[in-house]
């Protein structure tokens, strides 16, 4: 039986994807100790750049709109308008936050910027 040797490209690659398969949830008590009263900003995986400010009576602050945030279970939803509200996973690795989707991949990504420096 013949075994091709597998590249070093094939292996730097899945170990350049390790960290993204390997983002572990935060808690309810680390999403709340570390993202409400501050603001994060980023960009969703569609490209939607946002900042919001997530007060601690539950209202989602942004430039021009507002929400609201509630925690259900380990997840942090978020609710805008009219439209229903979204959950998403939190890992949070110092500032920077990875909202996660139900299979854990990156659905967006944030710097979390202490309290609310835009005044929003």
């Amino acid at each position: 039986m013949y075994f091709k040797p597998i590249s070093a490209a094939i292996v730097a690659a899945a170990f350049a994807l390790t960290p993204a398969l390997a983002q572990e949830k935060a808690s309810a008590d680390a999403i709340r100790s570390t993202i409400i009263g501050n603001t994060v900003q980023g960009a969703m995986s569609d490209g939607a750049g946002y900042t919001e400010f997530y007060a601690g009576d539950g209202t989602i602050k942004g430039a021009d709109y507002a929400g609201n945030w509630t925690l259900d279970g380990d997840k942090m939803c978020f609710a805008y308008g009219e439209d229903p509200a979204t959950c998403w996973s939190v890992s949070i690795a110092g500032d920077q936050v990875t909202w996660l989707d139900d299979a854990m991949a990156s659905a967006g990504t944030g710097t979390i910027v202490a309290g609310n420096p835009n005044g929003y």
